[in-house]
């Protein structure tokens, strides 16, 4: 029989489920030696928050055919680790909505109202009703940052109260805002016209300090910030020293920067902040639901049945997933890839089956392209199976076509993407050996292997244009791994393709742009293991 370990306390009922087929031990509290020497005896773990799942734990982990994360992040797994051992992860990405939505409302009206301080004032045997009146939220704006499940559901209940609503979401169709009763508007007028924001972002080098000190500076000085979503978008410091300082009314945060929250100087302020302990999933109902969701995949797994919400391998049937698996590493690949090149809000993607993979199955293949568009902003949120339904949400228009007639390789996969910085494609195929190329970039033929971090520029093809800008990168300290141009006629216009070993220092792009010849540029960033 199966073995299932369950190293944080879960809900009875998952338990219940899992013990239908697995014999199932509960050892809460372990150390990660302790993990590491129990793990290679069971076939599945179940965590929530408090278990780390390391590289050294997954490889302990000799048995182990998943792990199962009773919440929605996935920070404490090492995913990357866990697939390269063909382990599937999987997740409980609606589980806890309606908690987490609910949670930030209620810090909004407490915040409002404050309640925590008068009834603590109360139970003080005091009675100062002039101290706590507060403001209504009747006909106030809210700024929603992140219109993902959690935001909407906020967006509703607060639609419901006559709230006026803006919102912030590079990744969401103009059209989808409006169904949900939201204005789409840049980050920088949400900061300013809101008298509420709150936050439901992920957390990602893009969002992290993403309230600083700047934006602080731009809001209204009755602003009330909330943020139930990741700790680490907001710069702590910052908030503590503008809410001294009067620039802002006040602040309610569930999540931190380091958890537990340690000495921080939000723990000094007053009634215009509340603290919370990471309670956004805190309830009986959400406990319930993320036990039985991640408890019945562990089952269905365990029994040779797919997964509905794995984040890295995608819920398809063995053998199609082994005759399609390298074509699905490519196909996120280009998804990636094609999101970064035409920007943030994604308004279309034709998807090209070539050659004999024309006559493949195309629909996991869609999914995974899709994975690979949505990842760049979403991170651990999309998967396999949600792919599909986020992309919907954000009204992206997906056309598949097919063109058997190509046979430049066996097969290849083209991608076109319309976005806000314009319309961009890429081509790439599968090598004999496995390896992924891109055979094409906006028309314009290469043979580049993805690489981390990649730098592309639309030139003309003219003299001396290669040595500037290996120059002036090299100026920056900037270290080219490898070059590449693809051109389709001599002093026409021309596409180099960069692989270098670094991000881009701060400024490099816009001085990059100035040089002669050069028409656009843009870098990309895909995964470490890419």
């Amino acid at each position: 029989m199966p073995k299932v370990l369950v190293s944080d306390p879960i809900d009875k009922v998952g338990i219940d489920i899992l013990s239908q087929v697995a014999q199932v031990d509960v050892k809460t509290k372990l150390s990660v030696d302790e993990l590491i020497h129990c793990i290679p005896e069971y076939d599945a773990l179940m965590i929530r928050s408090g278990t780390r799942v390391t590289k050294e734990v997954i490889e302990a982990g000799s048995q182990l055919k998943i792990i199962g994360r009773a919440g929605v992040g996935v920070d404490n797994v090492d995913v990357q680790a866990a697939t390269r051992r063909g382990i599937i992860v999987v997740n409980s990405p609606e589980g806890n909505t309606v908690a987490a939505a609910e949670h930030a409302v209620a810090m909004m009206l407490s915040l409002s109202r404050h309640i925590p301080d008068a009834n603590q004032s109360l139970k003080a045997n005091q009675w100062d009703r002039k101290r706590f009146t507060g403001v209504e939220v009747y006909k106030k704006t809210l700024g929603v940052v992140g219109l993902g499940k959690i935001g909407s559901h906020v967006a509703t209940i607060a639609r419901a109260m006559g709230m006026r609503l803006l919102a912030y979401d590079p990744f969401l169709s103009m059209e989808r805002a409006e169904q949900i009763g939201c204005q789409l508007v840049e980050l920088d007028l949400l900061i300013q016209d809101s008298d509420y924001i709150t936050l439901h972002l992920p957390k990602t080098p893009e969002t992290y300090h993403l309230i600083n000190a700047e934006m602080l500076n731009k809001m209204k000085p009755t602003a009330r910030l909330i943020n139930c979503a990741r700790g680490g978008i907001i710069d702590e410091l910052a908030l503590a020293e503008a809410l001294k300082q009067g620039k802002i009314a006040g602040a309610a945060l569930d999540v931190y920067e380091e958890e537990p929250l340690g000495d921080s100087p939000l723990r000094d302020l007053g009634t215009e902040v509340i603290l919370t302990p990471h309670l956004g999933a805190s309830t009986e109902e959400a406990q319930v639901n993320v036990a039985i969701d991640v408890a019945e995949q562990i089952r269905d797994v365990l029994l040779g049945l797919p997964a509905r919400s794995a984040v890295n391998i995608p819920g398809l049937r063995p053998d199609l997933l082994e005759k399609l698996r390298p074509y699905l590493a490519l196909a996120e690949t280009l998804g990636n890839l094609v999101s970064q090149m035409a920007g943030g809000r994604i308004e279309s993607l034709n998807i090209r089956l070539q050659g004999d993979l024309a006559v493949n199955e195309s629909q996991p293949l869609v999914i995974a392209a899709l994975k690979g568009l949505l990842s760049h902003a979403l991170q651990e949120r999309v998967n396999y199976v949600n792919a599909t339904i986020e992309a919907k949400e954000r009204g992206i228009h997906v056309i598949e076509t097919r063109d058997a007639s190509v046979k430049d390789y066996t097969g290849s996969l083209m991608l076109e993407a319309k976005g806000s910085m314009g319309s961009h494609s890429v081509t790439g195929v599968i090598l004999g050996d496995g390896e992924i190329r891109i055979t094409n970039i906006d028309g314009f033929p290469v043979n580049v292997p993805p690489n981390r971090y990649m730098l592309f520029t639309l030139h003309r093809d003219m003299p001396g244009i290669i040595g500037k800008i290996g120059s002036l990168l090299g100026s920056f300290n900037v270290n080219i791994a490898s070059m590449q141009v693809g051109r389709k006629i001599v002093r026409g216009d021309a596409v180099m393709v960069l692989s270098i070993d670094d991000p881009l220092p701060d400024g490099i792009l816009a001085e990059i742009t100035k040089v002669p010849g050069i028409r656009e540029a843009y870098t990309v960033a895909l995964g470490a293991n890419t």
